[in-house]
């Protein structure tokens, strides 16, 4: 995806979110529960620089920081049509787990996800000076998703 004329970039790590999900669709060894470790390095352009000529001031990414930490560290993620839903929010009330209900747990739409807090935070903050344009989510060194695409309202400042 080639990036708009004169944009800079910048990217930011985010890692150390232990969770756990589960595919129950998957017909194999996805379907049972397990963890990982997920990181995020998100990708972010402008068109010009801010007043401290940045693209993204890394310290004002502690909402994001947050909402990651909320929704992964150490909690256990379920599609919102996994048919053991129920038992799965006994647990949660019981203590025994920190359920997440999710559209889809897997890194793809996880990616997408992020892709899109970033974009909320970035365009409620800074209009459309500045976007997210890339999300990488990892849930260990071997296995990655991506989700790339540029947000409408800075595609059309961009043009």
């Amino acid at each position: 995806m080639p990036l708009p004329p004169t944009a800079y970039t910048c990217s930011k790590q985010f890692e150390g979110y232990p969770c756990c999900h589960r595919q129950w669709r998957h017909p194999g060894h996805c379907r049972f529960m397990h963890g990982y470790s997920r990181s995020f390095t998100v990708w972010f352009a402008a068109k010009e620089l801010d007043a401290c000529g940045f693209v993204v001031d890394f310290s004002s990414l502690r909402p994001l920081e947050a909402q990651l930490r909320q929704q992964f560290d150490h909690t256990f993620l379920v599609n919102g049509d996994d048919p053991l839903l129920s038992q799965w929010q006994a647990l949660h009330d019981q203590g025994a787990l920190d359920l997440r209900v999710m559209e889809n747990v897997g890194m793809e739409s996880t990616a997408r996800l992020v892709w899109e807090w970033a974009n909320a935070l970035l365009h409620e903050r800074d209009g459309s000076r500045s976007c997210c344009w890339k999300v990488e989510a990892r849930e260990n060194r071997a296995n990655v998703a991506s989700y790339e695409d540029w947000p409408a309202w800075f595609s059309a400042v961009a043009s």
